[in-house]
């Protein structure tokens, strides 16, 4: 298996278990949010589901990806194309509620930053990696 690859595919699983290990301190402790108000507890109340669509995706390309199948590189564009959605749609409520601002004082908009960035990243990065793959290793066998 390429190195890039096997990178490619434990940056993916290590983000799914990272999403669930947010979605538990969110609905737990609460240490990620933002903000207490009611638009964005509702507004970030929205994203597990599609959040969790995401991690499915991630895990199976990750799978896929390690054990060199043609089903890899399919769900990584899945995968792929997730990030960068959920990074978008979180990124445009951030600037359209001028919550970048916060980041100088609150340690978890710092940590939304660094979550905008690797999913936008790590998206991004998933769709070039494996684009190729999905034309190249179909003639396998799922």
């Amino acid at each position: 298996m390429r190195a890039i690859n096997l990178a490619l595919a434990l940056l993916l699983i290590v983000t799914a278990i990272g999403t669930a290990l947010y979605w538990q301190n969110y609905f737990v402790a609460g240490d990620v949010r933002v903000l207490a108000d009611k638009s964005y507890t509702q507004f970030e109340d929205s994203f597990p589901l599609a959040d969790a669509w995401m991690s499915v995706c991630a895990v199976m390309a990750g799978l896929g990806l390690i054990l060199g199948r043609p089903f890899g590189a399919r769900f990584g564009l899945l995968a792929g194309s997730a990030l960068i959605f959920l990074a978008a749609m979180d990124i445009t409520y951030n600037i359209q509620n001028g919550l970048y601002s916060l980041a100088s004082d609150s340690a978890s908009m710092k940590f939304e930053v660094l979550v905008n960035v690797w999913t936008l990243l790590l998206g991004i990065a998933t769709i070039l990696i494996c684009w190729g793959g999905t034309t190249a290793e179909a003639k396998g066998t799922d």
